[in-house]
């Protein structure tokens, strides 16, 4: 490796160009909604599941599609130093979670109802709610064919918004249809698309014969008339494709879930077949799905396992979290319990003590530490504990020491009431610092 590319032991080392640090208070927003996800899929019966972040690069290219944008041009693939093999930064999570599925042979039992959280990658412009390293969280069920796990899934989402106080979101509804109906709305692509070759941009033309489909996800304005013009896949759906579309809409119908169909709403990964769907919003500008998925029957099987039907969708956290400070929201993180004040340096083996027990029983609580000339003065210490937002100051003094005491003072309610608590009786007084009252 040269020296350009170790850098001088002085240089300012800095993060990759859109990889960025997470750091608090911001880190607690993402917690604050982690959390919130794992108590919902725990009501929905949706189990936690963690795959790799490194993959096998023909896992993307079979599962999302070699001519996707994905694979042809975001995807961060190398080749391991040590026996060559292609591997890549996984750029979205279903065709890992499909291949755990298929390796651990996880349908042997029946359906499985998942859910993941972590980072992706892909090698796009950084811009506003969209990097090159992106945490995203998602729900999959594999193993169920019906359209009410479609609804489910939907509803789950509808749910995540209400807890999280989101409003201003849209729901879109589409439906790719099957197989041999995909084919016949292929054919007609072609040849619509043939007759206004003229219209197309280079990236459409190169796409006509190879994925037409991506053609009507163009955000290319001098090309909307032809795209509004062009064969949709619903006119090509039978019996049975139409009729999980309609079974879906009655029961986000019954459900009080609005819903737009829109004809022309594609997934970016080839994968998918019968509904689609996106959450969308017109609060962050170009960047306006939040969350999106779909049905993928087909997946399994083409990674290796035996046929089964699946779907799920994916949000963008960073997303989600810029739509909630939107909004005017914030999010609700809990401050901390106490503050301890610990006048002299000698005090600190039963302050250790005390605190590890209060923390025993679930009480948050920070201490403020020394300095090489001791622990600084209670004026100084007593700053400390308000810029840390904790509702409570414990002053271990020397006098209360003395009697196995200590006090705690309240620095939130305006009060600034002082009550005195023996350290004997911990683990009754202890609720009384978690009260939000």
């Amino acid at each position: 490796m040269s020296e350009k590319e170790i850098g001088t032991k002085s240089e300012k080392l800095t993060a990759v160009k859109g990889m960025n640090d997470v750091l608090p208070p911001d880190s607690a927003a993402v917690e604050w909604l982690e959390n919130r996800v794992r108590i919902l899929m725990a009501r929905y019966a949706y189990r936690n599941i963690r795959t790799p972040i490194v993959e096998r690069t023909p896992l993307f290219v079979r599962g999302l599609g070699e001519v996707t944008d994905i694979v042809e041009k975001e995807m961060y693939s190398f080749e391991d130093r040590l026996n060559g093999d292609p591997l890549t930064l996984r750029p979205e999570a279903t065709a890992g979670v499909v291949r755990a599925v298929v390796e651990h042979s996880m349908l042997y039992d029946g359906g499985k109802r998942l859910y993941y959280m972590g980072p992706m990658f892909r090698h796009e412009r950084p811009q506003r709610g969209r990097y090159r390293q992106f945490d995203q969280i998602g729900a999959e069920a594999l193993g169920f064919g019906g359209a009410e796990v479609d609804a489910e899934l939907i509803l789950l989402a509808v749910a995540l918004w209400k807890d999280v106080g989101l409003t201003d979101v849209r729901l879109e509804l589409n439906s790719l249809g099957q197989p041999q109906e995909r084919l016949l709305h292929r054919q007609a692509l072609i040849a619509h698309f043939e007759l206004h070759a003229d219209m197309l941009d280079e990236d459409a033309r190169r796409r006509l014969y190879s994925n037409p489909l991506r053609i009507l996800d163009t955000k290319n304005p001098a090309m909307q008339s032809v795209v509004e013009s062009a064969p949709r896949p619903l006119d090509y759906l039978g019996e049975a494709s139409l009729a999980h579309f309609n079974t879906l809409k009655s029961i986000l119908d019954a459900n009080g879930v609005a819903y737009t169909v829109n004809p022309r709403l594609v997934r970016g990964m080839d994968y998918y077949n019968l509904t689609v769907f996106e959450f969308t919003t017109d609060r962050l500008g170009s960047q306006g799905t939040v969350c999106a998925g779909g049905r993928y029957d087909y997946l399994v099987e083409q990674l290796g396992g035996k046929p089964a039907p699946a779907v799920g969708w994916a949000l963008g956290v960073d997303r989600v979290l810029e739509l909630i400070k939107e909004q005017g929201l914030g999010t609700v993180v809990e401050p901390l319990d106490a503050y301890a004040i610990v006048p002299d340096v000698l005090a600190l083996p039963l302050v250790l003590q005390t605190l590890q027990s209060l923390r025993a029983v679930g009480v948050s609580v920070q201490m403020h530490t020394s300095s090489g000339e001791g622990m600084g003065s209670m004026k100084s210490q007593f700053k400390r504990a308000d810029a840390s937002g904790a509702r409570h100051a414990l002053i271990f003094g020397a006098d209360e020491i003395s009697r196995n005491l200590l006090t705690v003072k309240s620095l939130r309610d305006g009060s600034g009431a002082q009550v005195t608590k023996s350290l004997a009786d911990i683990a009754d007084w202890a609720p009384t610092l978690q009260s939000r009252t």
